[in-house]
C-alpha cells in the first residue's frame, strides 16, 4: 500500500485528537456496556466489599444468574428468522436480471465469510451490553490468487470500537471517522511490520490500561471520510454520469450515439480513506471503492439526551431485580445450610468428664457415639424453624420483576406457565416477541446498511473478474459472466449473457423470515398432508418430498421414485423444462372443460326455469283475467235479475227470478273465490320468481354454478 502525501506526523496528530474525541463522547455507554457485559455473562453481580465481608465470615454469596436466558431468546429468535439482502433496480440502466445476480452474489459472499456468525456476535453484543458491530471488508479470495471478492467479518468485542460521536444516523452513513483496535503481540507486530516500530499512542481503554504494554502492541484501523464536490451530468436517455467518468472515449460514443449532456450540478461527494495505524506512524493506507464507512452497528435501545447517545441493553433495567434474587436465593440456602448446627440444649451437668471434647464438635464431625450423665433429661438439639416464608416469596417475586421488566415470560422460555390454552400461550409469546423486537428490527437496519455498502463496492471488487459464483435462495450454486471493465459486446461468443455490475442504480431491502431449513419443513409437511388427503398423488410428488429430506439416501430414493414417473414427466424433468408436464396439464384442461361445461349447463338450466316460470306467471294472469271478467258478468246478471224481480208481481215470476237470483249469487262467489285463487297464486309465483333471480344473481357473482342452487330452484319448480 502506498504512503499519503500528508506528513505522518500530521496524519497521526489528526488521529489522536479524533480518537480522543470519540473516546470523550462515547466514554459513558462504553462504561455501562462493560458493566452490562460482565454482569450478565461473567456472572459479576455481588458489590466486592460486600463480598469480601461474607468471604471472611465464612458466608456465601450465590450467583444465579437468570439472565443469559434472556439474552439467548432474543439471539435465537434472530437465527431463526435469518434477514436477507434483496436488491431492486432504480433507474434506466439496472434491469431485473443483474439484480438478480447481485443478489446470488450478495449471497455468495454472505455464505464464504461466515456472515450469519458475524450477525449472531452483533445482535448478542447488543442485547448484552448495548451495542455491537460487524464491517466489510476486501480481501483476496485465496493465498494463491490476485482475484479480489467482499467479506463480512465480526467484530467480537464491540469496546474496541470507537465511532463518530457527532453521528445521528441510525446507522454509520453519516460517520465522519472510526477507529477499529486490536493487540498484537510484539512477535507478530514485526513479522507483519518490519520496519515500524512497536510504539502505540495512549488512551483511555476498558481492557487495557494503555494501547501499548510489555507483550501487546495495538493496532487500529482508522477510518476518515472527506468531504468533497462534484459534477453530476445528465444525459438525453435519462442517465446520469459523474464529470471524472466523462472520458475522451466516453465523449467520443456519446457522440456516435447522438446522445448529448442535457443538464449538470455539484453534489456532494465523499472519499473513504483506510489507514492502519499504531500510534506512531501509518503502517497501510488505501481508498475504500465506497462512500461511507464500512461498518455496521447494531444498536440496543436509543436514548438521546442532552446532546448525547446512550444505547440500553436488554438486561440494563433488570440487574437489580437479579442482585435481589442472588441475596434472598443465598439467604434460603445459608438457613438451610446451617440447620445441622443448631446448637443442644442440656442440663448443667449431663456432659461427663473426658466427653466434653467430643460433645464440642459434635456439629462438626461425625462421632460414633456420644455420652451424658445419667440421670440428667437427654440433650436436645435446637428445633430448626426452616426457611422463613418471606424469603422465598421475595426470591419469586424478584424472578417476576426480571421477566416483566425484560418482558419475556415462561411461555417464551419453553417453561410451563400458569396458560392452559394454546390461545393464550400465542398471545403471550406474541407479547414477549413484541416486547423485544427492537433488537431483531436494528440488526435488520444494520444488515440493510451492509447490503447498501457491499452493492456500492462490487463494481470496484469485481471489475476484473470474467466469472463470479452466485447462489440461489435454494443455495444452489451457479455462475454469472461479468463484462469487466472493457466496454465489450452484452454475450459471451456462446450466447451466453454478460453483466455489468457497474451499470445502473440499485436498491436494497431486508426481508426477515424462516431460514432456508425451516422452510424445507414446511415443505415436508405440506407434501406429507398432500399425500395423506389425496393418495393417488404419491406417484408424482413422492420425489419431490424424497427431495426435501434430510437423512442420508434420500437423494438415491428421490432418483428412484423418478423412475415410476410416466414418460413425460420424466423427460421434462431430464429435459431440465420448468413447464407444466403435459400429463398434468391434461388433468387441468380435463377439470376446466369440465367446470366450463357445468357452468353452461347451469346456466342453461337457469334460463329454462327462468321461461317456465315467466309462461307460469302469464298463464296465471290469463286465468285471473278470465276470473275477473266471469264475476263481472254475474254481478250483472244479478243485478238484472233483482232488478226484472221488483217490475214481475206474479207468483211465479217472482219463485222464477229468486231462483235465478240464489244462481247468480252462487255463481258470484264462485268467481270471487276463483279470483282469490288466482290472486294467491299470482303473488305465490312472483315470490318465487324474485327468489329464484337472487339466487341467480348469487350464482353470477361466485362466476361459478352452485349445484345447491339449482337443486332447489328444481324442486321449487316439482313442486308446481
Amino acid at each position: 500500500m502506498s504512503k499519503t502525501s500528508e506528513s505522518n506526523d500530521s496524519v497521526m496528530r489528526e488521529a489522536l485528537e479524533r480518537f480522543q474525541e470519540s473516546d470523550d463522547g462515547t466514554s459513558d455507554a462504553r462504561v455501562a456496556a462493560r458493566d452490562d457485559i460482565e454482569f450478565s455473562r461473567l456472572d459479576d453481580q455481588w458489590p466486592e466489599e460486600i463480598k469480601n465481608t461474607r468471604r471472611e465470615e465464612g458466608r456465601p454469596c450465590l450467583t444465579i444468574n437468570r439472565l443469559p436466558s434472556f439474552i439467548r431468546q432474543v439471539v435465537n429468535d434472530s437465527r431463526l428468522n435469518k434477514p436477507a439482502i434483496t436488491v431492486h433496480p432504480v433507474d434506466n440502466g439496472a434491469d431485473v436480471e443483474t439484480a438478480e445476480v447481485i443478489n446470488g452474489l450478495v449471497r455468495s459472499i454472505e455464505r464464504r465469510s461466515n456472515a450469519d456468525i458475524a450477525y449472531d456476535t452483533a445482535i448478542d453484543h447488543s442485547a448484552s451490553g448495548g451495542f455491537g458491530f460487524f464491517q466489510i471488508g476486501i480481501d483476496f479470495t485465496h493465498k494463491d490468487s490476485f482475484d479480489l471478492e467482499a467479506k463480512i467479518h465480526r467484530i467480537p468485542n464491540p469496546l474496541m470500537v470507537h465511532w463518530d460521536p457527532a453521528s445521528t444516523a441510525f446507522d454509520a452513513s453519516d460517520w465522519g471517522y472510526a477507529f477499529v483496535s486490536d493487540f498484537l503481540s510484539q512477535e507478530e507486530f514485526k513479522n507483519l511490520y518490519p520496519d515500524a516500530d512497536p510504539i502505540s499512542f495512549e488512551g483511555n481503554d476498558y481492557s487495557s490500561n494503555a494501547w501499548l504494554d510489555d507483550t501487546r502492541v495495538r493496532v487500529a484501523d482508522y477510518w476518515l471520510r472527506e468531504s468533497t464536490k462534484r459534477k453530476l451530468l445528465q444525459l438525453s436517455t435519462g442517465m446520469t454520469l459523474r464529470e471524472d467518468e466523462l472520458t475522451d472515449e466516453v465523449k467520443f460514443g456519446l457522440e456516435l450515439q447522438g446522445i448529448e449532456i442535457t443538464r449538470e450540478r455539484e453534489v456532494d461527494a465523499f472519499t473513504v480513506i483506510h489507514r492502519k495505524i499504531n500510534g506512531a506512524e501509518v503502517l497501510e493506507e488505501e481508498t475504500w471503492p465506497g462512500s461511507t464507512i464500512p461498518i455496521c452497528p447494531v444498536w440496543g435501545e436509543e436514548v438521546m439526551l442532552d446532546g448525547r447517545r446512550h444505547f440500553r441493553s436488554l438486561i440494563r433495567s433488570a440487574k437489580d431485580s437479579q442482585s435481589m434474587f442472588n441475596f434472598w436465593r443465598t439467604a434460603s440456602t445459608e438457613l438451610v445450610a446451617l440447620a445441622p448446627r443448631a446448637p443442644w440444649i442440656m442440663q448443667e451437668g449431663a456432659i461427663p468428664k473426658g466427653m466434653e471434647a467430643a460433645w464440642q464438635t459434635a456439629n462438626t464431625r461425625s462421632h460414633p457415639y456420644l455420652m451424658h450423665t445419667q440421670g440428667t433429661p437427654m440433650p436436645q438439639r435446637q428445633p430448626f424453624a426452616g426457611v422463613p416464608a418471606g424469603a422465598l416469596q421475595e426470591a419469586m417475586n424478584s424472578a417476576d420483576d426480571m421477566k416483566s421488566i425484560i418482558g419475556i415470560y415462561d411461555s417464551s422460555l419453553g417453561a410451563r406457565s400458569n396458560e392452559t390454552s394454546g390461545v393464550a400461550i400465542n398471545a403471550r409469546q406474541r407479547e414477549s416477541d413484541v416486547s423485544t423486537f427492537h433488537f431483531i428490527d436494528n440488526l435488520n437496519r444494520a444488515i440493510r446498511y451492509a447490503g447498501q455498502c457491499l452493492v456500492e463496492i462490487i463494481p470496484a471488487v469485481y471489475k476484473d473478474r470474467q466469472t463470479v459464483r452466485i447462489l440461489g435462495e435454494d443455495r444452489a450454486e451457479s455462475v454469472a459472466l461479468l463484462m469487466g471493465s472493457s466496454q465489450g459486446p452484452n454475450q459471451s461468443p456462446d450466447g451466453e449473457r454478460m453483466y455489468d455490475l457497474s451499470m445502473g442504480i440499485y436498491d436494497v431491502d431486508v426481508r426477515s423470515g424462516p431460514s432456508f431449513s425451516s422452510q424445507r419443513e414446511e415443505t415436508r409437511q405440506t407434501l406429507t398432508e398432500i399425500m395423506r388427503a389425496i393418495p393417488d398423488s404419491a406417484p408424482y410428488i413422492g420425489d419431490v418430498l424424497m427431495e426435501h429430506m434430510d437423512f442420508v439416501g434420500a437423494d438415491k430414493i428421490a432418483n428412484r421414485l423418478k423412475m415410476l414417473l410416466p414418460p413425460e414427466m420424466r423427460e421434462s424433468e431430464e429435459e431440465g423444462d420448468d413447464d407444466m408436464p403435459p400429463e398434468a396439464r391434461q388433468m387441468i384442461a380435463q377439470m376446466e372443460q369440465q367446470g366450463q361445461q357445468q357452468m353452461e349447463q347451469g346456466q342453461q338450466q337457469m334460463q329454462a326455469m327462468q321461461q317456465e316460470a315467466q309462461q307460469a306467471i302469464a298463464s296465471l294472469q290469463a286465468q285471473l283475467q278470465q276470473a275477473t271478467e266471469a264475476a263481472q258478468k254475474a254481478n250483472q246478471g244479478a243485478m238484472q235479475a233483482k232488478m226484472a224481480m221488483q217490475g214481475d208481481q206474479t207468483d211465479a215470476a217472482l219463485k222464477a227470478k229468486e231462483i235465478e237470483l240464489k244462481e247468480a249469487t252462487l255463481l258470484n262467489a264462485a268467481a270471487q273465490a276463483e279470483k282469490d285463487r288466482a290472486q294467491k297464486a299470482f303473488e305465490a309465483e312472483r315470490n318465487r320468481e324474485l327468489e329464484l333471480a337472487k339466487m341467480m344473481i348469487a350464482a353470477q357473482d361466485r362466476a361459478e354454478p352452485d349445484a345447491a342452487v339449482i337443486a332447489r330452484a328444481a324442486a321449487m319448480l316439482a313442486r308446481e
